[in-house]
């Protein structure tokens, strides 16, 4: 079992911290959520043979790994968990082909990036942790993932109680607590999150503070097309979704970060988001990018507005 990573913070720190987990863990038990929470935690049928962690799937465990009765208790609980947003997994035989084919996101990032090897890296709005294994590979010092949502902590937890990854550490809290660690992290990836939040140069100022001198942030940022500094703010749900505060064109994005004291920021991809990037699955059995975009008009979303582009930066401390 991981050692606590806290235990060297200030202690005001450390007691902030655990009073986070420990709120989350009653959120659980009032949750509807709490009787598959607590099954997951006592299922104890997980013995992994294989784990792979270095590829688009990740492989964790075989079907020949679980007895008929175990693997069909297993499929009841991953069944339970549908939609899988995040992906794709091959656990214990089954094959989770998720909404979002993430390893698109991670292929696409690795040659801007610097080795993880031996870094201290944070994965804010960690999700399910697919990006948290997969950096797993690179053998860091230690990821830790930031999530708030009680669903994929405890799809996390399944995965990792399966996989058992030394130094990955998911903290049940959001990125309003990433002031806990000022000049901490090498690498950050912020990925799909800037543009649900109300003050994006405030974030990405917070974020600077926490990175040590020299760190790297990697952005996903979801935005529109053009060519001038503006953003777009959606009236209602955009795409089919809600909560978009402000979706930027690329130069918007470059300016939020330029303003936000990094020294140095490339954008090394900008493109209209692919109906093959995110898209309905059997695990995933809910309208996608293709149900939310103008039929006839892929240019819009069923809404009118702007269909959603993919802005990639990084930028330096």
């Amino acid at each position: 079992m991981n050692h606590d990573y806290t235990l060297s913070f200030p202690q005001k720190t450390q007691e902030t911290i655990k009073d986070l987990r420990l709120l989350f863990l009653e959120k659980i038990k009032k949750s509807p959520w709490s009787d598959l929470y607590s099954k997951i935690e006592n299922l104890n049928i997980l013995k992994t043979s294989e784990i792979k962690l270095d590829q688009d799937i990740i492989k964790i465990g075989k079907n020949s790994d679980l007895s008929a009765s175990e693997s069909c208790k297993l499929k009841q609980i991953l069944q339970e968990l549908i939609p899988w947003k995040k992906g794709p997994f091959s656990f214990f035989g089954f094959n989770i082909d998720s909404e979002w084919r993430s390893q698109i996101k991670w292929n696409r990032i690795q040659q801007y990036r610097s080795s993880l090897e031996n870094k201290v890296v944070a994965d804010i709005g960690c999700n399910n942790g697919y990006f948290m294994f997969r950096m797993a590979a690179e053998n860091p010092s230690r990821v830790i993932g930031f999530e708030p949502h009680i669903k994929l902590k405890i799809t996390y937890n399944l995965l990792q109680q399966a996989a058992k990854v030394k130094n990955l550490y998911f903290e049940p809290f959001g990125l309003e607590y990433i002031n806990l660690y000022p000049n901490y992290f090498d690498t950050i990836f912020f990925l799909g999150i800037l543009y649900h939040h109300q003050n994006p140069v405030e974030i990405l100022k917070n974020i600077y503070k926490s990175l040590k001198k020299g760190g790297e942030l990697i952005i996903d940022c979801q935005g529109i097309s053009g060519d001038e500094s503006l953003a777009y703010i959606p009236e209602k749900a955009y795409a089919g979704a809600k909560g978009m505060c402000f979706l930027p064109t690329k130069k918007a994005l470059e300016t939020w970060v330029r303003k936000s004291g990094y020294k140095k920021q490339k954008c090394f991809y900008a493109a209209p988001l692919s109906i093959n990037e995110q898209r309905s699955t059997p695990w995933a059995p809910i309208k996608s990018l293709k149900e939310h975009l103008q039929a006839n008009d892929h240019s819009k979303t069923i809404e009118g507005y702007p269909a959603p582009w993919r802005f990639y930066i990084i930028a330096y401390k």
